[in-house]
């Protein structure tokens, strides 16, 4: 028999080396949370999972093996072995972990071992990963110095965090663009993928970057459904601000771009042309109707008509023009009130102001300021 490979605690160099990683969880765990290199290929089904763990409540950890063993027929163990085989083979430096690195990664490191693919395994499991995570972000907070870049709304905020090596893209790691119309294609995370995914990415910055502050886009505390710590907000709140400017007509423009052709382009390449459409016709009537109450019936319904038009026209000829009064009355009628409210009280933070191109030249000397 081949040489057992040697198991890890060790990580941090699995999150900073991007390692890929075999989680034999059940499906239903998996759901709830796991990390971005993660791939579920269970040892247990859901129903296994939940019969087995009736069997232990009841009889014991004994009868509960016993149990498993039984369930595990030779077709079944051939399936699970196959899958673990060809995921050991296209990632030979990976590791494989179960909740708490117990019974199930130790069958399935057996099992592996046994059929001449050895493979290691996370000693403690999804549980102490998830715990250091924990732990570290608590840590980045302590330990990070932010920097904030706020502005109003279609400013092109988070174009800008991408084209800045030291940030960190939370819309991105939500899945979601910020706003009431930033729903997008695949839904968002669970709560602790977001807090797993938000760790890592600032364990890599603390780690990589060392000394250099972060680069934070200015969000509140939910970014859609996905919640920041009450420490990660206070920490931003206390922080230095850059302010990005942008015209009105400029701003039309990306949001033209970002919630118009991206959006679209997002949806028909899931579900095709026809489909795509509808998806992203529902997609932006349900955002408008999520802040009706806000805008006022009457004004809720003459943007209800502008873009019943726009979309009317941009399905039957492909033109997008009819969108730029919906975007342009919603940001200075609806976003911009709310944002200069909200700018009043930043006033002494506010380390720099300008548009993409200043911010974006500047930004290595401001950062030594911080």
């Amino acid at each position: 028999m081949t040489q057992q490979c040697p198991d890890t605690t060790d990580f941090l160099s699995l999150f900073l080396n991007d390692t890929p990683l075999m989680d034999v969880r059940a499906p239903v765990e998996f759901s709830k949370g796991s990390f971005p290199l993660a791939t579920n290929l269970p040892i247990l089904d859901d129903h296994q999972r939940e019969v087995i763990g009736t069997e232990y409540k009841q009889q014991g950890q004994d009868s509960a093996v016993s149990l498993g063993y039984e369930l595990a027929t030779d077709e079944v163990r051939a399936q699970r072995v196959a899958s673990w085989q060809q995921f050991v083979q296209q990632h030979p430096q990976g590791y494989l972990f179960c909740f708490r690195g117990g019974q199930r990664s130790h069958i399935t490191q057996s099992w592996l071992a046994e059929s001449g693919h050895p493979y290691p395994l996370i000693k403690g499991g999804y549980k102490a990963l998830r715990r250091y995570l924990i732990d570290e972000l608590e840590k980045s907070v302590e330990d990070s110095q932010f920097i904030i870049l706020s502005g109003k709304t279609g400013t092109g905020k988070t174009r800008l965090i991408h084209e800045i090596e030291d940030s960190v893209d939370l819309e991105g790691l939500a899945n979601h663009r910020g706003s009431s119309f930033g729903r997008r294609y695949g839904g968002q995370p669970t709560q602790i993928d977001f807090e797993n995914r938000l760790s890592i990415a600032m364990l890599k910055h603390r780690h990589c970057k060392s000394g250099r502050p972060v680069l934070l886009e200015d969000e509140s505390k939910l970014i859609g459904r996905c919640s920041l710590s009450q420490e990660f907000r206070d920490k931003m709140q206390q922080s230095p601000i850059i302010l990005l400017e942008e015209s009105i007509e400029e701003r039309v423009e990306i949001g033209l771009q970002e919630y118009v052709r991206d959006n679209l382009a997002e949806f028909q390449a899931v579900y095709g042309e026809e489909e795509g459409f509808s998806q992203f016709s529902q997609g932006l009537t349900d955002s408008l109707h999520r802040i009706r109450r806000r805008l006022g019936g009457t004004r809720y319904q003459e943007l209800c008509d502008i873009l019943s038009s726009a979309l009317k026209q941009h399905e039957s000829q492909g033109i997008i023009d009819g969108y730029r009064p919906l975007i342009e009355q919603l940001l200075t009628g609806y976003y911009d009130p709310m944002y200069e409210y909200q700018l009043a009280q930043k006033q002494g933070r506010i380390l720099f102001k300008g548009d993409r191109k200043a911010i974006r030249n500047s930004y290595p000397e401001l950062a030594l300021k911080v």
